[in-house]
C-alpha cells in the first residue's frame, strides 16, 4: 500500500480568496481584483479511494466546517472502506426514473394482469409525484405523507408502496446505491371495516329466487356458479373436455383472464392449489347438459399459445351468440336480475366513493362454501374443493350466515320454561 499523503485533506486555491497564496495562484491582473485578507478562504478538499481503488474527492468550504469537517469525512470513509460498507453517493444520484428505466426490464416475468397493474401504478401515482427526484433525497416523513394524504383507497395504497418499497430495496441491494430503504417504514392506516352485511353471502332462498329473475341465457351459469363455488375465470374457461358427466366431476385446468377490456388464457389458476377436482351435483350436471345441448362443444384441448385465441368452442358456458363471457358483459345481465329480484343493495365505499351492488357474482362461491360447512363437511375437505392454499376467510366468516345468531344466543340466555330460570341468591362474603 502506498504511502498515505500527508496534504490530505488540502485547502484549494480560490480565485474569490485575497489571501497571499490565493493572489499568487489567481493574480489580480488577469482575474480581477480583489481585497487582501490573512486566511485563505477556499475549500478543503479529502480524498480517499474506494473498494475498486479509484480515487475519489469532496469538499467542504469554509462554511460547513472546513478542515475539521473534511478530517470527520475521511475518518468515517477510510472506516466504511475498511469494513466493506462504503456506498459511492453518487449512484444513488440518479432519478426515480432513470433507475425504474433500469430495475424495470430486469424484473422476472408475471401474470398480465400484475405487469400491467405495476406499471398503472408506477404512471399514475409514483412517476408523477417522485419520478423526478434523486434516489438520495427521498426521506421517511415525506413518503409517508404522500401515502397518507394523496394516494386514495386502501387497496391501491397498498399496491402501490408494495412497488415502490420493492424498488428502493432493490436500490440497497443493487451496490448500496442507497445506504438504506426510506419506504421500508412507511405505514398503511388500517383497512376500512365493512358491515357483516355488506359482506354476507346471500342465503339459499335468495339465491332460488334470484334464479327465477335471471334470463334464461345465462341461468344455468349461475346455477353452476352456486352449486359448484368455480371463480368466475374458472366456470367461464371450463372446456368441454375437462368436465366428466358420467364420473359427476370436473377437473379445474385453465382460465380465462381479463386484461384491460380483453380475455386471454392461463394456463394455470389462481394458485397450485386451483388444479383440482371438483364434484358436480344434480343441478350442476343439469345446467352443463343444457349448455352442452346449446352449443355442441367440441372435446378437444387446443394448446394455449400466447393465450389470445380463445377456442370458444370448446368452452361450456359462453354467451348468447356463442363467445366467451366477460365479465362487463354479464354485468348487464346481472344487476338487472337482482333488482328484479328485491335483493339488490348499493355499498358506497367511503374511502374512495365509488358504489359496489351486494350481491356479487363473486358471492355465489361463498355461498357455496357456506353450504359445505353447514353440511359438517371438514374444513381441510372444503380448502381443497375450492382451491385455497390455506384456509380462507370463506371457509369460517360465513358459516353461520344463514342463522340468526342473535336468537340463538337469546335462547341459551332465556329458556322458553320459567321454572327452568337459574335466580341470583346473595351470599355471605
Amino acid at each position: 500500500m502506498g504511502r498515505r499523503a500527508s496534504n490530505n485533506p488540502r485547502q484549494l486555491r480560490a480565485k474569490s480568496c485575497g489571501c497571499p497564496k490565493c493572489m499568487e495562484a489567481y493574480p489580480p491582473e488577469e482575474h480581477g481584483a480583489r481585497n487582501r485578507r490573512r486566511d485563505c478562504q477556499g475549500s478543503w478538499q479529502a480524498r480517499y479511494r474506494d473498494p475498486d481503488g479509484k480515487q475519489k474527492q469532496k469538499c467542504f468550504p469554509i462554511s460547513e466546517g472546513g478542515k475539521k469537517a473534511a478530517e470527520a469525512f475521511l475518518d468515517d470513509v477510510r472506516t466504511r472502506v475498511r469494513k466493506r460498507t462504503y456506498a459511492d453517493p453518487k449512484r444513488g444520484e440518479i432519478t426515480l426514473s432513470q433507475w425504474w428505466d433500469m430495475w424495470w426490464p430486469a424484473q422476472p416475468t408475471r401474470a398480465v394482469t400484475t405487469t400491467n397493474r405495476k406499471l398503472s401504478n408506477w404512471r399514475a401515482h409514483i412517476a408523477p409525484k417522485w419520478g423526478s427526484w434523486r434516489m438520495c433525497d427521498l426521506e421517511y416523513i415525506e413518503l409517508q405523507k404522500w401515502i397518507t394524504k394523496e394516494v386514495k383507497g386502501h387497496h391501491t395504497r397498498r399496491k402501490v408502496l408494495e412497488l415502490l418499497n420493492q424498488m428502493l430495496r432493490d436500490a440497497v441491494r443493487d451496490g448500496k446505491r442507497i445506504p438504506f430503504n426510506p419506504a421500508a417504514e412507511v405505514q398503511l392506516d388500517a383497512a376500512p371495516k365493512k358491515d357483516t352485511e355488506d359482506t354476507r353471502p346471500p342465503t339459499r332462498e335468495q339465491c332460488a329466487l334470484l334464479r327465477e329473475h335471471v334470463p334464461w341465457t345465462y341461468r344455468p351459469l349461475v346455477i353452476f356458479l352456486e352449486e359448484t363455488g368455480l371463480r368466475w375465470g374458472e366456470a367461464t374457461g371450463l372446456r368441454w373436455a375437462h368436465v366428466d358427466l358420467d364420473g359427476e366431476h370436473l377437473k379445474v385446468k385453465e382460465v380465462l383472464s381479463e386484461d384491460r377490456g380483453k380475455l386471454f388464457r392461463k394456463a394455470a389458476p389462481k394458485s397450485v392449489a386451483g388444479f383440482r377436482t371438483v364434484p358436480l351435483t344434480p343441478e350442476a350436471i343439469e345446467a352443463v347438459r343444457i349448455m352442452a345441448a346449446r352449443f355442441r362443444p367440441v372435446d378437444t384441448v387446443s394448446p394455449i399459445g400466447d393465450g389470445r385465441d380463445l377456442h370458444a368452442e370448446e368452452l361450456v358456458f359462453r354467451g348468447p351468440n356463442g363467445g366467451a363471457l366477460t365479465r362487463h358483459n354479464f354485468r348487464r345481465t346481472w344487476i338487472p336480475a337482482i333488482q328484479a329480484a328485491g335483493l339488490a343493495r348499493k355499498v358506497k365505499n367511503e374511502e374512495t366513493g365509488r358504489h359496489e351492488w351486494w350481491p356479487r357474482v363473486h358471492d355465489l362461491r361463498h355461498v357455496f362454501a357456506t353450504r359445505l360447512k353447514d353440511l359438517g363437511i371438514p374444513e381441510k375437505d372444503v380448502q381443497t374443493v375450492m382451491g385455497h392454499d390455506r384456509g380462507s376467510k370463506v371457509t369460517w366468516l360465513y358459516q353461520h350466515s344463514a342463522e340468526d345468531v342473535a336468537a340463538q344466543v337469546r335462547e341459551v340466555m332465556v329458556p322458553k320454561q320459567k321454572g327452568s330460570v337459574r335466580k341470583l341468591r346473595a351470599v355471605a362474603g
